[in-house]
C-alpha cells in the first residue's frame, strides 16, 4: 500500500521575508512536536516578485532564534498554478486573503485560502486590523514581537484543523473515504 501523500500547507504575505516565513517556521516547528514531521510539508511565498531569491528579513530570523525557531528560507512569489498541489494557502492578512482568491484558478482552490488568524480562538474580527497578521516591515523589534505572538496563538488550531484533516483522510476498513476539503477556519475568513 502506497503512503498518502502529505498534507501541503503554503503560507503566503506580501515580499516573503517577514510575515510568511516566520509562520513557516512556527508552523513546522509546532507539525514536527506533534509527530507529523513527513506527513505535512509546510511552505510560504509572497504576493509579489520584490524580494524573490532573498533569505528572510534579519529582523524576522532574530526573533525566531530568540524563540529557538529553525529558519531556513528564500523569497519567491506565489504562482496560481501551485494551487493544484496545496491543501492549504494562509493568508497573513485580508488583502493577501482577496488578492490569492482572485488568482485561484477555480472555486475549489479559493476555497483553500484562509486567514491564519482565523484559527485563533481569541482573535476578535471586530477589532481594529480584524484577523490580519500587521506586516512588522517597517517597525522594529516589538513589532516582530507581536507578529510572532498572533502566529503562535493562531498555529496551535491550524495545527488541530491540519490534524483533523489528516484523520479524516486515513483509510477506513469498509468502503473506501471520501476526499476531504481543505479545513475551514475558525472565524469568518472574508
Amino acid at each position: 500500500m502506497r503512503a498518502p501523500s502529505p498534507y501541503r500547507v503554503c503560507f503566503v504575505c506580501t515580499g516573503n521575508i517577514c510575515r510568511s516565513p516566520m509562520a513557516e517556521s512556527v508552523f513546522r516547528a509546532y507539525a514536527e512536536e506533534a509527530g507529523l514531521d513527513g506527513r505535512v510539508e509546510v511552505d510560504s511565498a509572497g504576493t509579489g516578485p520584490w524580494h524573490e531569491g532573498d533569505g528572510a528579513d534579519r529582523r524576522a530570523i532574530t526573533t525566531l532564534t530568540a524563540h529557538g525557531y529553525e529558519q531556513r528560507h528564500i523569497a519567491r512569489q506565489f504562482q496560481a498554478a501551485w494551487f493544484s498541489g496545496l491543501d492549504l494557502v494562509i493568508a497573513l492578512d485580508s488583502g493577501h486573503l482577496h488578492e490569492l482568491r482572485a488568482l485561484a484558478p477555480t472555486p475549489e482552490d479559493a476555497a483553500k485560502v484562509r486567514l491564519l488568524r482565523g484559527y485563533d480562538p481569541e482573535a476578535d474580527p471586530d477589532a481594529p486590523g480584524g484577523l490580519d497578521v500587521p506586516d512588522p516591515y517597517y517597525g522594529g523589534p516589538e513589532e516582530f514581537e507581536t507578529c510572532l505572538e498572533m502566529i503562535e496563538a493562531a498555529s496551535e488550531g491550524l495545527l488541530d484543523a491540519v490534524s483533523e484533516a489528516l484523520a479524516a483522510s486515513e483509510p477506513t476498513p469498509g468502503p473506501a473515504a471520501e476526499p476531504t476539503a481543505a479545513p475551514a477556519a475558525r472565524k469568518e475568513d472574508a
